[in-house]
């Protein structure tokens, strides 16, 4: 190459060039999503002082507390923190093999609506076992069914699944409205359903209705993790989420292994209805979900799909959540204000997820 050619290679060459790591550790992951929380803090702390002129220590200590400052107030990020997660594993499966579902909401809230009506019309007729054994099956049909219909127009014409899956959303909304308003009048919920005989409601344990909530996600955690990592299914959706012409070549019959994917994540989004109206709520309402259905696309995605690290990042967001509420109560702030300093340590979260794909090369200086 003469010299012409390397001057016009070094004058194109640019200042700084992304490539994608091959490959990062698990320390240096964690390295970096602590200094993007570090740096997060800072931030938060000059926006606190410019704003609101109060201490940001204190303020820290505020959204700490919120957490972590009575035996019950934890027990409550808990409770909170297992519904999200719960949905984060129903995604899990459908999102590594690339189905978006953005369902999840509707789906949860048709299996809280099943198992709402079990405890309304069968909660007198049935012993209690055989009662509890009918709300979780109806719950989980009726997530799995949700689910299966966009799942079915998928496999067999190929539509779009994000947005059928979204619309599927408003259908369970309208669908629980509607018979909330033929159930109750004019009533946005059923109201505390059993409230004098408690049927259908989770027994306490440790003192707590939702305590079974916990063991039954704790449970689903790994059986998840196994699934996905250590059984054919989950290689078969991990193949399909690589390619489907990979996996049509491989044998694997990808209309097959997209419906039965989904028809679990639905199953599972079901379930989770189930233990939100069983085990914590005791009602039905058009926002049972809580949007945790969409808050959990979230917490499958910087899991990277592992159930593990969607119980870390899941007890992240709800710690978030309920600080930002303590401190627009401790100090009388405004709600957006609160949201915005939990918001920033969130993108900044979700900003590192870029450097621990990528990195920057600078162009030498002895080539500029």
């Amino acid at each position: 190459m003469n010299n012409s050619a390397k001057e016009t290679v070094k004058t194109h060459e640019p200042l700084i060039r992304l490539a994608k790591r091959d490959g990062v550790s698990m320390p240096k992951k964690i390295g970096i999503r602590a200094l993007a929380i570090i740096f997060a803090l800072v931030i938060d702390a000059v926006f606190i002082v410019l704003v609101t002129k109060i201490n940001p220590f204190a303020v820290y200590a505020e959204i700490f507390k919120a957490t972590f400052q009575t035996p019950l107030r934890f027990m409550w990020a808990m409770r909170d923190m297992v519904s999200l997660l719960c949905i984060g594993i129903a995604l899990a499966p459908a999102f590594k093999m690339r189905f978006w579902n953005i369902g999840a909401e509707g789906q949860v809230l048709m299996g809280g609506f099943a198992t709402a009506l079990c405890m309304m019309f069968l909660g007198q007729s049935l012993p209690t076992p055989v009662l509890f054994l009918v709300m979780l099956l109806t719950s989980i049909i009726a997530g799995a069914v949700w689910s299966f219909i966009p799942a079915f127009f998928k496999a067999n014409w190929n539509t779009n699944e994000t947005l059928f899956t979204l619309m599927m959303n408003y259908v369970a909304i309208q669908i629980v409205a509607f018979s909330t308003n033929v159930l109750r009048g004019q009533a946005s919920s059923l109201g505390t359903i059993n409230m004098t005989t408690r049927i259908g409601w989770f027994p306490k344990i440790l003192g707590h209705d939702f305590t079974l909530n916990i063991i039954i996600v704790a449970v689903l955690t790994v059986l998840m993790y196994i699934y996905l990592k250590y059984t054919k299914h989950g290689y078969e959706i991990s193949v399909v989420g690589e390619s489907e012409n990979t996996a049509r070549y491989a044998g694997i019959d990808v209309k097959k292994v997209t419906i039965r994917t989904l028809i679990i994540s639905g199953a599972i989004c079901g379930l989770c209805g189930f233990i939100i109206v069983a085990g914590n709520k005791h009602t039905i309402a058009t926002n049972t979900a809580g949007g945790n259905g969409f808050t959990a696309i979230i917490v499958a995605w910087l899991a990277k799909f592992n159930t593990f690290y969607m119980a870390l990042i899941s007890f992240l967001l709800i710690f978030l959540e309920k600080g930002a509420s303590q401190i627009a109560s401790a100090y009388g702030l405004n709600e957006y204000i609160a949201d915005i300093i939990s918001g920033i340590i969130l993108f900044c979260i979700l900003g590192s997820e870029f450097f621990i794909n990528y990195k920057m090369i600078f162009r030498h200086k002895n080539n500029a």
